[in-house]
């Protein structure tokens, strides 16, 4: 059960913590990235999802079991309740818009494409402008980019330094992805 004073109010979570369910309402993050999924009979992950600032996630929106909403980052968000108004329609189809994005993505037939476009994505919902690129600005493990990604995180390590040696992208000193555009887009053609 929750307090009306929960709505509205700005919740803080830890990095790897879990968004509580609520019945009925919906976080509306502010700031950070949070992912949604759910844990196969072998206990294998499956991204569900990955929602930014201005997004909204909530178990309310899927009938998959287990489903959890965890913060990849420190996250601020607010408990708003889930009614059918036009503004949360218009944030129930970005919400759908993020989830089939994600979907496409992981359809990619090479790892290091899938990793190319996640982190192009990722830079269009939270990058950063920086001289050589656009800047990731979250820490993200090889474990996490495997499981957004569905591929095993030692796929993921060499993907990344192959791609690190041909200068698509760069991790600086505090574990940030940078994302150099302008090779990316040659290598896409």
């Amino acid at each position: 059960m929750f307090l009306a004073q929960e709505y509205r109010k700005w919740h803080f979570f830890d990095s790897r913590s879990n968004l509580p369910h609520r019945i009925n309402s919906v976080w509306k993050i502010d700031s950070g990235l949070v992912k949604g999924y759910t844990l196969l009979e072998d206990g294998s992950i499956v991204t569900l999802g990955v929602w930014s600032s201005g997004e909204i996630v909530s178990r309310i929106f899927t009938n998959i079991k287990p489903y959890e909403l965890e913060c990849l980052t420190e996250v601020k968000a607010s408990l708003v309740p889930w009614k059918k108004t036009e503004e949360n329609i218009d944030l129930l189809l970005n919400y759908i818009q993020s989830v089939h994005e994600l979907g496409i993505i992981r359809d990619h037939k090479t790892t290091d494409m899938m990793i190319i476009k996640l982190f192009d994505w990722l830079g269009k919902k939270i990058g950063k402008r920086v001289p050589h690129g656009k800047l990731i600005d979250v820490r993200l493990t090889h474990q996490d980019i495997a499981d957004i990604l569905g591929i095993t995180r030692v796929t993921v390590t060499r993907n990344l330094n192959q791609l690190e040696r041909q200068g698509r992208i760069k991790q600086n000193s505090l574990h940030r992805f940078i994302l150099n555009e302008e090779e990316i887009w040659h290598y896409e053609i």
